[in-house]
């Protein structure tokens, strides 16, 4: 009987990828048509609505405590730190773009083909503690917002974010293009929360201007300057590169060098727009605290709750402080929206494990409903202020490991081809990489270390 034949490896692709099966979100993968030969508008439209799940990221209840405490505190200043920030998002979330329309991968499965098992397994894990952490700030701003505006007990307000998962659920069966249309209405609720509250504080726009102009008294300011890295932290998400490296794929456009060269342009304008509006929402919280609290002599304001008080009798107008609450219990709700599907896509890309979708999105609600009501139950309600902190400190220490490999997939020419990123883009997206990490790391260490550490290093 002749021996088998030995077993050969098959080559290398071509690409570079080790590619494995599995589409990203496999339910709606590719299931919005994309027009082809019509006008530029109707490619916009087409387009248009990944960007929007991604801003929501940008403006979720963790930004809120950062954005109070600096406007607060120090008037319009860090209005340019907000920007600066919202720069850096751009251009990350425009290489996110790149990867998943280029490759046909989201960033966990381009970690899944590219490195080895227990590298996967370690970002895996690190990502799945950044989306929890994410998804607790969330959680957490859901239920302040429930209590400010009904009552509801904390407790029972983490409990009822649950039933996003029912809704995520019922529109992505609908279609995709449902659950885009949802996000976008609470997006203008909060936009529109936010723009009478701005008509009813009468902020000055002189100092608004300058307040975008970089400052070097954030650098001179140690207190300031812990403020800037706390708004840059919770302002560029980890999970969002995870995210909007997947849902850009849910667009049926042509997989050839110009449909893919097409598809980076709309979807790109679509996320720089979105990213726009949540420098709108950002900045907004920070100019009304500034009107409202800094020069009102009320510059001690950090907390939400504290700050839900004294807008109506600050402004002298009832309402405000009712939009207020509104504006929260959307972005709370609207962000954990998409950290359900953010939570669907680490897990399957990184493990490539296929669960039922409301199992997965069942798992993801509990890591970060468990933590919240253990806290609140044991320490009470006055803690939820120390539970954002944390989940914003969790978000900076896994930031760096999300940002490094999109940038090392994006600017591999083996792996891109004629949509490596070229070198300016490789300056600019590095430079603000090493920003980020630094800033980050510098947060950490304030938080972590000892003050006779820090004042003998000169921090």
């Amino acid at each position: 009987m002749p021996a088998p034949p030995e077993p050969t490896l098959a080559p290398a692709p071509a690409d570079g990828w080790r590619r494995q099966s599995g589409d990203s979100l496999p339910e709606v993968f590719r299931s919005v048509p994309v027009p082809q030969g019509a006008s530029f508008w109707k490619k916009i439209a087409a387009f248009a609505g990944p960007g929007f799940l991604v801003s929501v990221g940008y403006m979720d209840p963790g930004n809120w405590a950062t954005d109070l405490a600096g406007g607060a505190k120090y008037g319009y200043t860090l209005l340019s730190v907000i920007l600066i920030s919202n720069l850096m998002a751009i251009l990350l979330q425009h290489l996110c773009v790149k990867l998943g329309v280029v490759t046909g991968r989201d960033l966990a499965q381009a970690c899944r083909d590219s490195y080895s098992r227990p590298a996967v397994w370690s970002l895996w894990l690190l990502c799945e503690a950044a989306i929890a952490a994410c998804d607790l700030a969330e959680v957490v701003g859901s239920a302040i917002g429930l209590q400010l505006l009904f009552g509801i007990p904390l407790i029972w307000g983490c409990v009822i974010t649950s039933l996003d998962v029912l809704i995520v659920l019922f529109l992505q069966n609908k279609g995709f293009r449902y659950v885009e249309a949802l996000v976008i209405a609470v997006i203008l609720t909060i936009g529109g929360c936010f723009l009478a509250e701005l008509i009813f504080a009468k902020p000055d726009l002189g100092g608004i201007a300058f307040g975008f102009i970089p400052s070097a008294d954030i650098l001179k300011n140690r207190e300031m300057l812990f403020v800037a890295i706390g708004i840059l932290g919770a302002t560029v998400m980890p999970h969002n590169l995870y995210l909007h490296s997947s849902i850009v794929q849910t667009r049926n456009f042509e997989r050839t060098p110009a449909g893919k060269a097409e598809a980076i342009k709309f979807a790109s304008i679509d996320s720089t727009f979105a990213l726009m509006f949540a420098l709108f929402i950002n900045g907004g919280i920070l100019i009304l605290a500034a009107a409202a609290f800094h020069f009102t002599g009320h510059q001690d304001v950090a907390e939400i709750q504290s700050a839900y008080q004294l807008l109506s009798p600050t402004l002298g107008v009832g309402i405000a402080s009712t939009l207020f609450a509104l504006a929260l219990l959307a972005s709370g709700q609207n962000s954990t929206l998409t950290g359900t599907l953010a939570g669907q896509i680490v897990m399957e890309g990184f493990l490539n494990i296929r669960l039922a979708p409301w199992l997965r999105r069942l798992i993801t609600r509990l890591i970060a409903i468990v933590p919240a009501v253990c806290v609140i139950g044991f320490f009470g309600e006055g803690r939820t202020t120390d539970l954002l902190i944390w989940s914003q400190v969790i978000l900076s220490m896994q930031l760096g490991f999300a940002v490094i490999p999109l940038l090392l997939f994006t600017g591999d020419r083996v792996k891109m081809g004629a949509f490596a990123n070229p070198l300016w883009i490789k300056i600019l997206a590095w430079t603000s990489a090493a920003i980020i990490v630094v800033l980050n790391v510098k947060l950490l260490f304030d938080f972590f270390a000892p003050q006779s550490w820090q004042d003998a290093l000169g921090f």
